[in-house]
């Protein structure tokens, strides 16, 4: 029994030292509470990240790479670039939600003949992208400060369209809820053009699944259903006229964008196999969140 105690305390400490080498070897390079947040970027080795401080815990919204800046670190961040697969060739391209700027950064690489516009609520967040991560706006690229739903009505009675649409709208504890609403997911149909394509990134765990599920095809009818096993993350991409490429068209893509996405980390050949369009969600006693209904801070825990 002695032994035993013994054993586990040694096992505590050993826990305890390796928790305290990791802490202190993450250098903190920057720290600021803007109006929706607290921001904190941190270098760990060759690896610097945006942290937002939430309720739920510190929530890593981007990494980077200094030694590999190409490299897209996150899996899920890899993963939306299966938005390609649909159209590889984008004209104008909105993304909603800028984190660090690899994305947008990504795809002027990928696609040059693309036009981006880059939505972000928190200019915090854009200030410390541009001064910690090299993001910055060019001839083909320029950012917004703005609440997302906001811009996306505005772009409609503009009568403006795009090609494609990433969301990636974190706060940190998750996607706001009057961006997850069916009246929501309409508006940024009506900004897509005939063949356009929206990629958004969501979570595949918490029983806000389902309903976040039903509204998607209530808005789109069937769509990609894309997930790893790498991560908790899916990605959900749809297309303004419900109409999807059969399997040996996304693996022909996929062929012929892989050489370029190897600098990213990407190995898109992958990619098909995951895209699933089956339905895997309950819808019994399950409601399509609306602008009246949309209780995500709850069912977003359970």
């Amino acid at each position: 029994m002695k032994n035993k105690i013994v054993t586990s305390v040694l096992a505590l400490l050993a826990i305890a030292l390796v928790t305290t080498t990791i802490t202190v070897s993450a250098q903190e390079l920057h720290r600021e509470k803007s109006l929706y947040r607290n921001i904190v970027v941190k270098q760990d080795g060759d690896r610097r990240c945006l942290v937002f401080a939430v309720k739920r815990g510190d929530q890593h919204q981007t990494c980077m790479s200094t030694r590999d800046p190409k490299l897209l670190v996150f899996p899920y961040v890899r993963m939306t670039l299966a938005g390609l697969l649909l159209n590889p060739k984008p004209k104008r391209v909105l993304m909603i939600g800028l984190g660090g700027g690899s994305m947008p950064t990504a795809i002027t690489e990928l696609v040059p003949t693309a036009h981006l516009d880059v939505v972000e609520i928190d200019d915090a967040v854009v200030r410390v992208a541009r001064r910690f991560f090299d993001y910055k706006d060019t001839m083909r690229m320029r950012t917004y400060v703005s609440d997302g739903r906001v811009f996306v009505k505005r772009a409609a009675l503009r009568k403006n369209s795009y090609d494609m649409i990433f969301l990636d709208a974190f706060t940190g504890d998750y996607i706001p809820e009057h961006m997850m609403t069916f009246e929501f997911l309409e508006e940024m149909k009506q900004i897509l053009n005939e063949d356009g394509v929206l990629v958004a990134n969501t979570f595949s765990t918490s029983a806000l699944y389902d309903y976040e599920s039903m509204t998607y095809e209530a808005v789109f009818g069937e769509f990609f259903n894309f997930k790893m096993p790498i991560t908790a993350n899916r990605v959900v991409i749809a297309t303004r006229s419900g109409k999807l490429p059969e399997p040996e068209a996304l693996k022909e893509t996929a062929t012929s964008l892989a050489p370029d996405l190897r600098a990213y980390g990407v190995d898109i050949t992958t990619y098909p196999t995951f895209l699933e369009t089956k339905v895997d969600w309950q819808t019994r006693n399950r409601r399509i969140l609306t602008d009246q209904y949309s209780p995500a801070n709850l069912l977003q825990g359970r």
